[in-house]
């Protein structure tokens, strides 16, 4: 151990380093857990692979018995490592990387080498997130501040069919904050407060948080949270212009509980979001965004252990999220076209949805069932409205989108050590705007076999399919790039995707390995996922050469060649053949109660099988771990987490060599009331950027934060 700490320690100081070694998002639940989670006390249940969740099938299960690569990340593991961007918080899970640009908060998510267009389904407290912008970056980014998080659920790969349409590489749910994060079960009323600072852009951070339960007849939460950043500098020393940014944010949320197994819920989620920037690359027309990201939900869930065959959720959503952009400083092209300072642009994404499911539990000769039957929607209206010189209404156009699912699944238990799941989900999509319509529907099934020949050591192996309906701008974009000059062209023939994925994994656990009362979690899984009818862009039509000076005639190009670009086509959505990505992963770890050591790992490969060229959506491979120690009674814990990245994907579109980093953490729970969290990252001060993002990443980043609690009981 101490040889190889050695060693990753002189990789992440080189240029030449291979690995990537993120925090894996099974790291245990730490000792000095903190104020605002104290209703989440220290009972032992120290690995999080232990942690339930509910995200491949609708049902309750430990992720280290979940038959799919599933992971968690809970609010102990977000305020150990003070993250203040998504891209933190699931920075060590398997097979996911999170697409992001210093200049934006907003950010969208990988999974296996899929993304975009809902290829991965993000739910905020059930809710979908469909807001999409085409650019030069990522489609389909969402807004979440992590301080608003409580736990994050990843099931990795189109497994996850109860979960709506279009998943066929995932799907990531994050549950906001509830009043059990501040309270304990029998405290009545109370509130936390939370201050951040951080150096190199960080800023400040206030998180206000108050809670109260009525009695047994209800509970109320709300939360308030203003975070303020500034530009950050590189691993060079260099200032990223415009990666400052401003949010204010507020959280409510109620439960009623009218009778014994009867709950009423609502929540409403509002996020203000002020930057200014120049585009995903930095060099477009100048803009001040205005952006809102609102969700608001209302359920009711009905759940009694003496009425097993009915387990009944029934959710509502709403979710909107708007850009109201304004010009700065139109670039040259935008003025030849008469765009002027204060000229508007406005993106929006309205979806409403809804997901009605129920489990039933029952035995039929001697098989133990939980049967789960639902159906689910969505509709999403995109709207552009563009008064600054039309590219955006041409990249993203204003459309409707209808999707509507229902599913069946049964979880059957023959003996203590086989077990299946089998599922059918049927998918129906409607996409329309004034120019064209399309529409399509299919059934997806999937099976899944879970055999333990040992105790502690379960083997799965599963197929499933997915189906993701073509998006609203992929089959109505229209428009010619700036420059260099050439046409996007629609195509409303687009055929919806269909993914066959073939996974193999072990899930094994153990306690009282070396020392009693120690324990030891470990998932490994391999995939191939085949995707029939892939989406994506394809160069068409006839080869022309464009001048490099934006508005020179293209005749000058016949006369003087030099001054042209030469080979220019133009691109469309199509749909490819195939496509095939696979790979493998792995997340285990190891707690012995006075410390802790986890690992993670992650090899995609992806390519189109038509051409064989790789997939550029596919991230470089990734390897990671988190060592921490606990002393004083667990009061403090402090531990270092080390990251690689390889270099597998230089020759694609990353000009980066492969880079490790070093973080360093601290976290002292002086009591249940007051605590605090030291985390420096990037320690010695790389200079590097993530796959596919438009700036390099910070460098040496301090941050520090202070919890206090009043509770009354």
């Amino acid at each position: 151990m101490i040889t190889f700490l050695r060693e990753g320690l002189r990789a992440s100081t080189s240029h030449g380093a291979l690995l990537l070694l993120a925090p894996l998002a099974g790291a245990p639940l730490m000792g000095a857990a903190h104020a605002q989670t104290a209703a989440v006390p220290n009972d032992g249940n120290a690995v999080l692979l232990d942690t339930i969740t509910v995200t491949s099938g609708k049902t309750e299960n430990k992720v280290i018995n979940d038959l799919a690569g599933s992971s968690v990340v809970t609010r102990e593991q977000i305020d150990l490592f003070q993250s203040s961007r998504i891209s933190d918080v699931l920075q060590g899970v398997p097979g996911v990387t999170v697409l992001e640009t210093g200049t934006d908060p907003g950010q969208a998510i990988n999974i296996r080498g899929l993304q975009d267009f809902g290829r991965v389904n993000v739910l905020v407290d059930g809710a979908r997130q469909d807001y999409q912008v085409s650019g030069h970056g990522a489609n389909g980014t969402f807004y979440l501040d992590p301080e608003l998080i409580g736990q994050v659920d990843v099931t990795r790969g189109p497994v996850s069919n109860v979960y709506g349409s279009g998943a066929i590489g995932g799907v990531v749910s994050f549950r906001t904050r509830t009043i059990d994060d501040i309270l304990n079960p029998d405290e009545k009323y109370g509130a936390t407060q939370k201050f951040g600072y951080g150096t190199n852009g960080a800023g400040i951070l206030t998180n206000s948080m108050v809670g109260a339960r009525i009695g047994t007849a209800a509970d109320v939460f709300g939360q308030f949270l203003y975070r303020n950043t500034g530009n950050y500098r590189d691993g060079d020393n260099n200032k990223i212009r415009d990666s400052d940014s401003e949010l204010t944010s507020g959280l409510f949320k109620f439960n009623l509980y009218p009778a014994d197994g009867h709950t009423v819920s609502g929540s409403a989620l509002l996020q203000n979001y002020d930057f200014t920037n120049n585009g995903d690359t930095g060099a477009g027309t100048r803009f001040k965004n205005d952006v809102t990201a609102n969700t608001f939900t209302l359920g009711y869930r009905f759940n009694r252990p003496d009425i097993p065959w009915l387990d009944l959720s029934l959710k509502a959503y709403y979710t909107t999220t708007e850009d109201r952009k304004r010009v700065i400083t139109p670039t040259s092209t935008y003025g030849a076209l008469g765009v002027r300072p204060g000229a508007p642009l406005n993106y929006s994404m309205d979806t409403a949805g809804f997901d009605f499911n129920n489990t039933a539990r029952f035995e039929t000769h001697g098989l133990a069932h939980a049967l789960t039957v639902g159906v689910d929607g969505a509709q999403d209206i995109g709207r552009t409205r563009d008064r600054a010189g039309g590219y955006g209404s041409a990249f993203t156009p204003s459309g409707d989108r209808t999707l509507i699912g229902a599913f069946v699944q049964d979880e059957v238990r023959f003996t203590p050590w086989l077990r299946a799941i089998g599922a059918l989900r049927f998918d129906s999509y409607e996409l329309s705007s004034v120019r064209t319509s399309s529409d399509g529907s299919r059934v997806s099934p999937k099976l899944t076999i879970g055999v333990e020949p040992i105790k502690g050591i379960e083997f799965y192996g599963t197929y499933a399919e997915g189906y993701r309906a073509p998006s609203i701008t992929e089959t109505l974009i229209q428009g010619s790039h700036p420059f260099p000059i050439f046409n996007i062209l629609p195509n409303p023939n687009l055929r919806p995707e269909v993914a066959h994925n073939l996974e193999g994994g072990v899930n094994i656990q153990y306690d009282s390995v070396l020392t009693a009362g120690d324990r030891f979690r470990a998932k490994a899984s391999v995939f191939r996922n085949e995707i029939d009818d892939y989406i994506d862009t394809v160069a068409v039509g006839p080869v022309y050469n464009v001048p490099v000076v934006p508005g020179m005639p293209a005749s000058v190009c016949r006369f003087v060649p030099r001054l042209c670009l030469i080979g220019i086509q133009d691109q469309q959505y199509q749909n490819i053949a195939e496509a095939r990505l696979q790979g493998a992963e792995l997340e285990a770890a190891y707690d012995w109660g006075q410390g802790f050591v986890t690992v993670a790992g992650t090899i995609v490969n992806g390519r189109n099988e038509i051409t064989n060229a790789p997939l550029n959506s596919v991230a470089p491979n990734r390897f990671s771990t988190t060592i921490g120690f606990r002393f004083l009674d667990d009061k403090l814990t402090v531990g270092t987490r080390l990251t690689f990245v390889d270099d597998t994907k230089r020759t694609v579109t990353n000009p980066e060599k492969g880079y490790g980093l070093v973080d360093l953490f601290a976290s002292y729970r002086y009591n249940e009331n007051i605590s605090g969290d030291v985390t420096i990252q990037n320690v010695f001060d790389r200079q590097y950027t993530q796959y596919q993002n438009s700036n390099p990443s910070p460098g040496l980043t301090a941050k520090f934060g202070l919890t206090v609690k009043f509770a009354s009981r």
